[in-house]
């Protein structure tokens, strides 16, 4: 069977994957996302028109987020638990219809009848169900509409991706915002009446983008209410002897269970990839036993899984097919899955209970001895940031600091991304860096020493933290009484998933410009498409680190 996917970066021959994704996903599991999309499309028809007269509905809310969340790149892997997913929103969608037709029965107003491709019956087996994926596959849109048309439905799709993520992760933090989930199902309601004018599918992906600022800053009350803000903190880079466990993922709640059940367990925690900047909050960063990060971005993980000698939790996006050397103690949690992995499971509290992970830990080596401490420091978020603007904007203005750049997003093993490093090497001593995301595992090891007592490199956290870097520029604009474009200010952006896209949009939306994207430009993203960005925003693909910075320095 085919399928046709090209939501990420690394995408085969950078047009889409045909036989089998580059992430590790397969045809089959390709095909029940697509059903699973198309489901949740279903559900949204009938939330959107049952708010619209005054009915919510919590289970499909809920439900639209995970099917979303479920699809992101390198999240959910497992056939069996999508299918279940197919199953709960066909659920879902009844009750929610049923919710409907009262509404409008209520006002007076008959009910529209859903689009035959929103009302699939999920096929009783999973083959029925993955036949049925066959025939609502992107490749179809792209053959009836033309890639330009299918290419923005799957922007905007993509962008409500990576807002899921986001929302759901503040979710389990006790934020949420009735207006957010509002706008999922009226942007999935749009999408499943298979919109096609061009104009219409821009305004509403700027109209995601302008959510999902919403969204991150749900995620950032979620994430600092409950651990505080991030503050400058020495992190250690290199492993002590012990027993050990490796967290994985983007999910700052998960770490703090883990962390509560291993308390007086003699048992070493190390953060990897995205959980790194969790090491700067201090609700996090008060247990003595989370004494580290290990490894660094998410494609080296094969490796770097297989070297540690403990066990391994992943809390969210990122997993990659595990080795047999390490498959039997890594674990997933949350939505993200791997066929034959363990999975530990939310009690209905939303508690979990991590004592197989524990075990796992246990029964492994651990360290034999320490390694040589090596440090980097991070936790450089809009408060910590902030606490020193007068200084930053007294160096700004004595022509101490001539530039920022923002070199951050995501991180991936497809050549080219090795721009960032050699970017971030020849910025000169006079400019300030700013990172966030995985791409900063490119550089933020390197030695940038400082202007002033001021570091030359910023680490402001995970990717959902460009809103602390948007706040950062919003308030340096304000004290400058200037526009953020305005500003000495250079992004230059790496990409690899959805998160990417709906920070992208994000920008977009608030009319950041002059932004330059790479490692290449989204195979989603057609020739015509590309041409209305340049020309509205001036978004350009990266060049050479010499031309590029050359260019932003206006040299």
């Amino acid at each position: 069977m085919n399928m046709f996917c090209y939501q990420c970066e690394q995408t085969a021959r950078g047009t889409g994957c045909t036989a089998h994704g580059v992430c590790g996903k397969d045809p089959e599991t390709a095909a029940l996302q697509d059903l699973l999309l198309h489901v949740a499309e279903g559900v949204s028809l009938y939330a959107h028109r049952a708010r619209q007269l005054g009915a919510g509905h919590r289970a499909a809310d809920l439900f639209v987020v995970e099917a979303l969340f479920a699809t992101v790149t390198n999240v959910d892997f497992d056939p069996e638990r999508v299918a279940a997913l197919i199953r709960q929103g066909a659920t879902v969608r009844g009750d929610v219809r049923r919710v409907y037709e009262d509404a409008c029965r209520r006002a007076g107003r008959q009910p529209v009848s859903a689009a035959a491709e929103a009302a699939i019956e999920p096929a009783a087996d999973l083959d029925g169900m993955i036949r049925q994926g066959e025939a609502v596959t992107i490749q179809r849109r792209i053959d009836g509409l033309g890639n330009d048309v299918a290419g923005l439905q799957e922007l905007i799709t993509y962008g409500l991706k990576g807002m899921a993520a986001y929302v759901d992760h503040a979710r389990v933090l006790g934020q949420e915002d009735d207006a957010v989930y509002a706008f999922l199902h009226e942007a999935m309601d749009f999408l499943a009446g298979n919109p096609a004018d061009v104009d219409a599918l821009v305004a509403m992906a700027l109209k995601v983008g302008e959510v999902n600022l919403r969204a991150m800053e749900l995620l950032d009350a979620a994430n600092t209410g409950a651990y505080g803000h991030p503050e400058p903190t020495q992190v250690r880079v290199t492993p002590v002897a012990g027993k050990c466990i490796l967290v994985s993922g983007h999910d700052l709640r998960d770490l703090d269970m883990l962390l509560e059940q291993t308390a007086g367990t003699g048992i070493n925690v190390y953060t990897h990839g995205e959980m790194l900047p969790c090491l700067a909050y201090p609700g996090l960063k008060k247990h003595p036993h989370l004494v580290g990060n290990y490894g660094g971005a998410w494609q080296d993980q094969r490796r770097e899984f297989d070297e540690f000698p403990g066990a391994i939790l992943m809390t969210t996006n990122c997993i990659q097919k595990p080795k047999d050397s390490y498959k039997a103690r890594i674990f997933t949690t949350g939505l993200v899955a791997w066929p034959g992995v363990d999975h530990i499971a939310a009690g209905a509290d939303g508690r979990k209970d991590f004592t197989p992970v524990i075990e796992a830990a246990r029964a492994a080596e651990g360290f034999p001895r320490d390694a040589e401490e090596k440090t980097i420091t991070i936790g450089f978020a809009r408060n910590a940031v902030m606490s020193v603007a007068g200084k930053v904007i007294d160096a700004v203005k004595a022509g101490q600091i001539r530039h920022f750049f923002l070199i951050g997003g995501c991180d991936g093993a497809k050549p080219g991304r090795n721009y960032y490093t050699e970017l971030a090497q020849q910025v000169p001593a006079d400019c300030v860096i700013l990172t966030l995301a995985c791409g900063k595992y490119r550089f933020n090891k390197l030695d940038f020493g400082d202007i002033g007592g001021i570091p030359r490199l910023l680490d402001c956290g995970q990717c959902n933290d460009a809103y602390s870097a948007i706040q950062i520029a919003v308030a340096l604009a304000g004290a400058f009484g200037c526009g953020v474009n305005e500003l000495p200010l250079s992004l230059v952006l790496s990409w690899y998933e959805q998160k990417a896209v709906c920070i992208l949009l994000t920008l977009l939306h608030l009319g950041i410009r002059n932004m330059r994207l790479g490692p290449s430009l989204p195979a989603f993203v057609g020739p015509n498409v590309l041409q209305v960005l340049v020309k509205q925003f001036q978004l350009t693909p990266i060049g050479t680190p010499e031309a590029d910075l050359k260019a932003m320095l206006g040299d």
